[in-house]
């Protein structure tokens, strides 16, 4: 009897809801911490990121009319799929960042935990950062938060799941679409993670999920036209000035932090916040 031969999957993109193979027709070898082959991941091109792009722009106007009760309903749903696929996600992050079974399983629980705290947050954000101004005359004015647009997304290169979930779980809980880079090197966890948002709830387009190398699909973002908003949480320290320069050119967002970010601190509302625009509506009394 012959062995049996092992078949390497190769996994795709998440652009539009879809599973679509690069443009490039590229794919890299994935590694564990101790270099052993894991899997094949696609390597997104500039074409690949202008489509997710395009696909996070037309689900826009959906998911930020979608009332914040609804959003928070799609993202306990996402946390429950994440629940079902537990042991998956325990596997990959054990692999993927060279850690213990046991404290695997600690970083996957506080990603479960960390969605849907950021889920709670949905039907809260206008409460907290809206406000009734006072104003000296026969008018009312309000000020309401309201969601930037399409944010483009450096997911941490190191964390590969917590830190991934807590980029991109405020972006959308506060009603904005994703276009994001995993992290180059520990791309599975990203992978399954679009998996789960394939088989939740989360309308196609809302998040959008590129493998690759981050310091060549980066450029192309922040300097796309259509991108509102950069978070640079996992680009190089040498490309971000650059970064940075090129979103200026389009008057992005973008979103400056520490590399090394712990992501295992509870979070304040400062991502929720970083997505946001205030929207000030003056109304003449008795009309």
């Amino acid at each position: 009897m012959s062995d049996r031969v092992t078949v390497a999957k190769t996994y795709k993109l998440y652009i539009g809801g879809a599973f679509p193979r690069s443009e490039s027709g590229r794919s890299y070898p994935v590694t564990d911490s101790k270099g052993t082959f894991l899997a094949n991941a696609a390597q997104g091109s500039r074409k690949d990121a202008r489509d997710a792009v395009a696909a996070a722009r037309k689900a826009f106007d959906k998911w930020s009319g979608a009332t914040a009760y609804n959003r928070g309903q799609v993202l306990y749903r996402v946390a429950e799929v994440l629940e079902g696929r537990r042991e998956q996600f325990i596997s990959e992050v054990a692999a993927s960042e060279g850690v213990q079974l046991k404290k695997a399983q600690s970083i996957v629980d506080t990603a479960i935990d960390r969605w849907v705290w950021y889920a709670g947050w949905t039907d809260k954000i206008a409460a907290v950062l809206g406000s009734a101004n006072p104003v000296a005359g026969p008018y009312f004015s309000f000020s309401t938060p309201e969601p930037t647009g399409v944010v483009a997304v450096l997911a941490p290169q190191q964390s590969s799941l917590l830190g991934l979930v807590s980029v991109i779980a405020p972006v959308i809980a506060s009603g904005n679409t994703a276009v994001v880079i995993t992290s180059q090197d520990r791309p599975l966890p990203a992978i399954t993670l679009s998996e789960v948002l394939a088989t939740s709830d989360v309308p196609g387009g809302v998040v959008n999920i590129i493998t690759g190398r981050t310091a060549e699909i980066a450029p192309w973002l922040a300097s796309h036209a259509d991108v509102n908003a950069l978070d640079l949480t996992g680009a190089p320290e040498s490309l971000r000035e650059d970064l940075e320069r090129s979103a200026a050119g389009t008057v992005k967002r973008v979103l400056r932090n520490k590399v090394s970010e712990d992501f295992a601190v509870t979070p304040d509302m400062s991502r929720l916040r970083a997505y946001l625009e205030t929207k000030t509506v003056w109304h003449p009394m008795g009309v």
